[in-house]
């Protein structure tokens, strides 16, 4: 009697491949969402009712918020995560405009500083997916380096984006040293029952080249406006890759630091 043929690579390939398309596209929920409220702010003749658009998005990203704490999507410690990156990323909106890099040129009674509090929620869709990816993909770090130099080196990517305004731009350097602190540190990730794994400074390009692809639909629905983009809308310069891989390391780092703290906070109370 033949042994029974072992099923081709590719019918083992595709299940696995549809189980991490699906996944992703749930850790994107609420990134996806707020693409949805643009698209629809855009749709809707909100003129007509009296609603100014950035009002409109963010009382759309409050009641999206609400209905995935409702749902038990997102766990309120992943809430606070999304809530500070949302801090953030509204703080940083706030000295980026003062400085011209680009500008919400429409007028909203949820304006502060001349940024529509709903930007800060682009910025935690960045922190909900890493939460998200966190629990669903049971993330794990091999070789990495000691968390003090993580939060270092996350606090000087974040601080670059304020600084290079008044001195050189160390985003290159920052690069640099994340490669360094990085360069044997893999990133374990679980599809189904298989386990695999990949080099950690691989995720964050990649995360940060989905990122930039979503910037540009963002800016094509008039999210917000680059000088460049003044006459009309035209993609996002490529260098914003960079600067999305930098803020990811920031919302990753974010969400390991907590990680670290409930796995520590957990040996003790055993």
């Amino acid at each position: 009697m033949s042994a029974p043929a072992l099923p081709h690579p590719a019918a083992r390939l595709w299940p696995q491949l549809r189980r991490f398309v699906l996944g992703q596209a749930a850790c994107c929920t609420f990134a996806l969402a707020v693409v949805g409220l643009l698209a629809l702010s855009r749709a809707l003749p909100l003129g007509a009712w009296g609603l100014a658009r950035y009002d409109f998005l963010l009382l759309g990203c409050l009641l999206v918020q609400g209905v995935l704490l409702a749902l038990r999507f997102e766990t309120p410690r992943e809430a606070a995560v999304i809530g500070l990156f949302h801090a953030l990323g509204f703080a940083l909106e706030a000295f980026k405009v003062a400085h011209g890099s680009w500008a919400y040129p429409e007028d909203a009674l949820s304006k502060v500083l001349g940024v529509p509090l709903y930007a800060g929620f682009m910025y935690a869709s960045v922190g909900s997916y890493m939460a998200q990816a966190w629990r669903r993909f049971d993330l794990a770090l091999c070789h990495a380096p000691p968390l003090r130099l993580q939060a270092w080196l996350a606090a000087a990517a974040y601080l670059n984006f304020f600084t290079h305004h008044l001195g050189p731009d160390l985003r290159y350097v920052v690069t640099a040293a994340l490669l360094l602190a990085y360069r044997r540190t893999r990133v374990g990730f679980s599809v189904g029952q298989v386990r695999y794994g990949m080099p950690l400074g691989l995720s964050f390009a990649l995360i940060g080249g989905f990122v930039f692809l979503a910037e540009n639909a963002a800016t094509r629905l008039g999210a917000w406006v680059y000088p460049h983009q003044a006459g009309g809308w035209q993609p996002v310069h490529l260098a914003k890759w960079l600067a999305w891989t930098l803020m990811v390391v920031v919302a990753f780092l974010i969400v390991s630091g907590l990680k670290a703290w409930e796995e520590r906070r957990q040996g003790a109370s055993r």
